[in-house]
């Protein structure tokens, strides 16, 4: 059994586009998914999928399902569209510490 991040913690709700590929038009993103999280506004630098630093200004913190790859199209609890940085999954098994998924955005 995966010790999860309590829902409770999970105030905020955000709608994740996950994204797909490029194709001729642009990107493509999967069916919106609304997805319980914690949000806070940070200034973070971070490296992107190609290792460049560029500054994060959101950083989300959802349970361990979250499906949200470098690149998708998240909308916020104020309104605002950002794109995902980089998503980091954290475990500990074995451990008294709860997994969940955190995506730096931009």
């Amino acid at each position: 059994m995966v010790n999860r991040v309590p829902g409770w913690l999970l105030r905020h709700r955000v709608t994740v586009e996950p994204y797909l590929g490029d194709s001729a038009y642009g990107p493509t993103y999967g069916e919106p998914v609304c997805a319980p999280a914690l949000v806070a506004a940070v200034r973070k630098q971070v490296a992107d999928k190609e290792g460049r630093e560029v500054l994060a200004t959101a950083q989300i913190i959802g349970g361990p399902e979250l499906e949200c790859p470098p690149g998708s199209r998240l909308t916020l609890p104020d309104g605002r569209t950002a794109t995902a940085i980089s998503t980091a999954t954290h475990t500990a098994p074995g451990l008294p510490v709860p997994a969940c998924v955190e995506v730096m955005c931009q």
